[in-house]
């Protein structure tokens, strides 16, 4: 862990310290000056995401200092401020759009499907991002909004997959989001996507059924979801009609697409040591790749420490700390960066076979035959 560990005794931390994790709110106006002005202007979003935070990585490379993980939540206002009201924003831009475009006529075909995709890039690299937040924590309001982000992605079911799978299980073949070795980006997607909703309802339905009740009991959360999503695509219908139902389906694909890519880089290849018996190694930094990216971190609120997300889950995102080489693997690049390389299977992997390679011999040099080892891992 980082030397530069950076210990705070304030009551609360100003607002100057959490200024970097608000720049999320500038990408609304480009999301707006697309459905107002079209014409090129609708590519803004897309590009301001994927390009101009992979600049600013470039030009101010990575940052290293970490908050003291004992600082207290009273203490992290202005840092959980900005997750608390992205929901309220996001629905409002979302919905507002729902209702504006099947209305705006200087809008064209091209320029609806990019103001749409324009608009998921955001509900997924912004607002996914801070439901994941917000689903880890044990204040009740907090999660309801995790909840609220989630099915306005008609992706609800996360939650359950996220908390009772992916961490549980994560680097082993229980877990459906972990990218295995040699897997393209295409074939992870459409599996994750099946597997993902199945073992999130079984986890839930066996969750249940070990305090004696039935998968339909009311305190399933898949009603709650369902009841989320089914009200927010009617919601999408009275305002802007079947277009409006048709953008709403859009903007959820394309954030859903968002989530998957950044699944698929987070632990590609990555295992944890099978142990026998169907028991696996404790989850360490080493089962996440770790990158410390200074301004995407800024944008994702330090999602690129996955490394300590995955050891730590319960810290929120201000107090996740970073790992050098010695601890965790890297990533040459930050997210936005490596999910652009992730949709080109050749590239990909020339650029993290190697690196794969290198981190089994760094943390498994007693394991001589992989091919022979996942087939165990595997039961075979």
């Amino acid at each position: 862990m980082s030397d530069a560990t950076l210990h705070r005794s304030l009551s609360r931390l100003p607002f100057r310290a959490a200024l970097p994790f608000w720049l999320s709110l500038l990408m609304i106006p480009t999301v707006l000056l697309g459905a107002w002005a079209g014409g090129v202007w609708v590519l803004v979003p897309i590009f301001a995401t994927w390009g101009v935070f992979a600049t600013l990585d470039a030009a101010l490379g990575i940052d290293t200092t970490s908050l003291d993980p004992q600082t207290q939540d009273s203490a992290l206002f202005w840092h959980r401020l900005i997750t608390v009201i992205w929901a309220p924003l996001q629905a409002l831009m979302l919905f507002g759009l729902v209702w504006y475009i099947p209305r705006a006529d200087h809008l064209g075909a091209f320029e609806v499907y990019f103001v749409t995709v324009g608009m998921g890039i955001l509900s997924g690299s912004i607002g996914i991002v801070y439901a994941h937040e917000l689903m880890h924590q044990k204040n009740r309001g907090e999660r309801w909004m995790g909840d609220l982000l989630m099915c306005m992605a008609l992706y609800g079911h996360f939650r359950s997959e996220h908390l009772l799978v992916h961490h549980r299980h994560v680097g082993t073949p229980r877990d459906p989001v972990t990218a295995r070795f040699n897997e393209s980006f295409w074939r992870f997607y459409p599996r994750v996507l099946r597997q993902s909703l199945l073992s999130s309802f079984r986890a839930e339905r066996d969750m249940l059924a070990r305090k004696g009740q039935p998968w339909w009991h009311a305190s399933n959360p898949f009603w709650r979801y369902g009841a989320l999503q089914l009200g927010f695509l009617l919601l999408a219908l009275a305002l802007g009609g079947w277009l409006g139902v048709l953008i709403f389906v859009l903007q959820a694909l394309s954030a859903i697409f968002q989530l998957e890519l950044v699944n698929y880089v987070e632990h590609y290849g990555l295992t944890r040591k099978y142990l026998g018996s169907g028991k696996y190694e404790h989850v360490k930094p080493r089962h996440s790749w770790n990158a410390s990216h200074k301004a995407s971190n800024w944008f994702l609120i330090n999602l690129q420490r996955h490394s300590d997300h995955h050891y730590k889950p319960d810290r929120r995102f201000p107090l996740l700390q970073t790992y050098d080489e010695d601890e965790a693997p890297q990533l040459p690049y930050g997210y936005p960066v490596m999910t652009f390389f992730a949709l080109f299977p050749r590239k990909w992997r020339a650029m993290m076979n190697p690196r794969v390679k290198a981190w089994r011999e760094r943390y498994y040099p007693e394991i001589d035959d992989w091919s022979a080892y996942n087939k165990a891992r595997h039961g075979l």
